[in-house]
């Protein structure tokens, strides 16, 4: 990052956690007149803020409240550069047309903004559908449309077979789909285990990989004779229809074991914890679906980590899955998975009591 750039970041950081979107606007504006090319100022000042501002989160520097204040704000900052003379291109004859949509159930819609801004700049007619984007719907889009490709953005494993059902019902009526985002895996893995004709890491390499034009569709009639026979499989299945009930119960034996987790949450005004209980488990259902172990014992390690940044012990984490593991006795899928991540939530207690 260059001086000229750092300064930049730091100046809309700055407005974005004070909740100021006139300075921040204004910060944005004063970086084009400056003479920074749009998309330097898109990916390298406002989408360095945006990863700065869910870092920030993650460590406890900031609350939920702040990460939603400086969200809302580069968000008004992108509002705001799509209408300058330098983002306001017409399409370029030959390029095509892109939809750009989240996964359904899939919030967080600043990355996909963010690809659609750039596509624009690269001469793109692009229809940007936003946050969690219901498939029949996305479908329906594509008829009347009938784009080029779809750019599928997913943030959070737990969209994966939803992912998985966007994916299939695109190419079904002959749309191919690049898919994007943080629940892809850091190497696209899940993108191609589900089936995506393309996958890219971020918002450039998306772009970059479309100007060789869209990639070939893999259409449905050419899927399921090598699809991998554990999505959707019967633990998968036993697994969501008993959330639920396993939030509810495993959520209630936590509290037995450790009566005072309640009101460190309350202290540090963080949410109740069967809000966490929630999200192991929907983790442990998207490990399921895509049969990687890895998965879930990452995810209980990034929420260790971010426990213990918050003040609260990441012991707290060895109950829950333990029972969950009490819960499962039939699911010996979930069972391996839940012993690796006993090891890791073992290895975090151990740092606890140093």
């Amino acid at each position: 990052m260059t001086p000229a750039v750092e300064e930049r970041v730091q100046t809309l950081w700055a407005a974005a956690t004070a909740g100021d979107e006139y300075a921040a606007a204004d910060a944005a504006l004063a970086a084009l007149d400056a003479g920074m090319p749009m998309e330097t100022l898109l990916l390298d000042v406002v989408a360095a803020v945006q990863a700065r501002v869910g870092l920030e989160w993650a460590v406890g520097r900031i609350t939920v409240a702040q990460e939603h204040t400086a969200t809302a704000v580069n968000e008004r900052v992108l509002a705001v550069l799509s209408h300058q003379p330098a983002a306001r291109r017409s399409p370029e004859p030959g390029r095509g047309r892109i939809t750009v949509a989240c996964v359904h159930g899939e919030w967080h819609a600043f990355p996909a903004r963010l690809l659609a801004e750039v596509l624009r700049l690269r001469g793109w007619h692009v229809d940007y559908l936003g946050a969690q984007v219901p498939t029949p719907h996305l479908v329906a889009h594509l008829h009347r449309t009938n784009p080029d490709a779809v750019a599928l953005s997913g943030s959070l494993a737990p969209r994966l077979p939803a992912a998985h059902a966007a994916i299939a019902s695109c190419q079904a009526v002959g749309t191919p789909v690049l898919a994007g985002g943080a629940a892809f895996g850091p190497d696209g893995r899940y993108a191609r285990l589900l089936g995506a004709d393309a996958w890219a890491p971020d918002a450039c390499a998306a772009a970059d990989l479309l100007a060789g034009g869209p990639p070939p569709c893999r259409t449905a009639s050419g899927r399921g004779a090598g699809e991998p026979p554990h999505l959707a499989g019967p633990e998968y299945a036993a697994l969501t229809g008993s959330a639920a009930d396993l939030v509810r119960s495993v959520a209630e034996e936590l509290a037995r074991r450790v009566p005072e987790l309640a009101s460190a949450y309350a202290e540090r005004r963080l949410a109740h914890p069967v809000e966490d209980v929630a999200s192991i488990i929907d983790y442990l259902r998207a490990a399921l679906y895509v049969d990687d172990p890895e998965l879930f014992s990452s995810f209980i390690g990034w929420m260790a980590e971010v426990l213990t940044a918050r003040g609260i012990p990441a012991r707290m984490l060895l109950p829950v899955l333990e029972a969950l593991a009490e819960r499962l006795p039939g699911s010996p899928r979930a069972l391996l998975m839940l012993e690796r991540a006993r090891d890791v939530a073992r290895r975090h207690r151990a740092g606890d009591r140093r």
